[in-house]
């Protein structure tokens, strides 16, 4: 039988769903394409991104305060389309103007309890916004990740057949970690000691791997990873890594390159009122399909070795 890594992954396509403002749980169980009915043995697994959560005014297209509902309807989606497991990919939250570290870890605390509503395995991402007035330390003291060391900023898990793996690009170029706000943006690094880890992990993994990170890895300029092509070089190299999963640029992206897809995810934050959410579920079928399903303004693509297609959404269910 053929490894899965030499199998040829197809991300196919589901419908855009713009749901009414206010959708309710009874609404939510009106699913685009029945995302409700899954093949056996697939795996589910739903994404955010760029919450920046803060109770404070908005800035330009930045509207800080709803992001609490916001991400109260996309994890009302999860649960209701049952979802194996869910991730926010950074910024989670975000501090005032003159940042107090008391208010910033206040926000940290409201919006991650809306995260804890999940009914399932939940993990986070760090961003450069994670640590904008505290350290990585307070960040991950203050959330969960399902069954992985509270001290882990970068780590690896397994769902189902799927090995998952969560990077922490929010280091300086010397090494140092991100530390209230004690960085230029972006310079955005990942250090030797976690690639070193990372080749590790791959050389272990038996089965087909994803990849999630905030900063982006795909290209050069301010939103990437400022070793990002080395970094590339190991996924590659590995012949297992299928796809990467990216925030930090707000207006979302798709990129392939060397077999590997990757999908930046729209920014939660950015636009007012519900039809300015963004979040999505991404279905890995066992016949090695894979279905990616943006919500409100994220994009659903259907992706077939180096093609890319987007289709126009379908209508809202009734």
């Amino acid at each position: 039988m053929q490894c899965a890594h030499e199998q040829r992954w197809m991300i196919s396509r589901r419908v855009f769903l713009r749901s009414a403002a206010g959708a309710t749980l009874a609404s939510l169980s009106c699913s685009p394409g029945n995302l409700s009915i899954r093949s056996q043995g697939s795996i589910r697994f739903g994404i955010v991104a760029d919450c920046h959560y803060a109770d404070a005014d908005a800035v330009g297209t930045r509207f800080y305060r709803e992001s609490l509902d916001k991400l109260a309807e996309c994890v009302a989606r999860m649960n209701a389309e049952g979802a194996d497991f869910l991730i926010e990919l950074g910024d989670l939250k975000d501090q005032d103007r003159r940042p107090v570290e008391s208010r910033t870890l206040r926000y940290l605390q409201d919006v991650e309890a809306v995260l804890r509503t999940f009914q399932g395995p939940m993990y986070h991402v760090l961003g450069n916004h994670d640590m904008d007035s505290i350290s990585k330390q307070q960040f991950l003291s203050h959330i969960e990740n399902t069954g992985i060391d509270i001290a882990r900023s970068y780590y690896s898990f397994d769902a189902k057949d799927l090995h998952c793996v969560v990077l922490d690009a929010n280091y300086k170029a010397e090494g140092s970690d991100y530390d209230h706000g004690n960085f230029d943006w972006t310079d955005a690094n990942i250090p030797a000691h976690e690639l070193d880890w990372l080749r590790r992990d791959l050389a272990m993994s038996r089965g087909p791997v994803v990849v999630f990170i905030h900063q982006l890895l795909d290209g050069i300029g301010s939103v990437y990873v400022k070793n990002a092509s080395e970094v590339r070089k190991v996924l590659q190299s590995s012949g297992r890594v299928f796809a990467v999963f990216q925030g930090h640029h707000h207006e979302g992206s798709y990129n392939h390159i060397h077999d590997i897809h990757y999908y930046t995810l729209k920014a939660m934050v950015e636009g007012h009122g519900p039809d300015s959410n963004s979040y999505a579920i991404v279905e890995a079928q066992p016949d090695h399909n894979v279905t990616i399903t943006g919500y409100r303004k994220a994009s659903s693509l259907e992706l077939s070795g180096t093609r890319l297609s987007q289709i126009e959404p379908s209508p809202s269910c009734a």
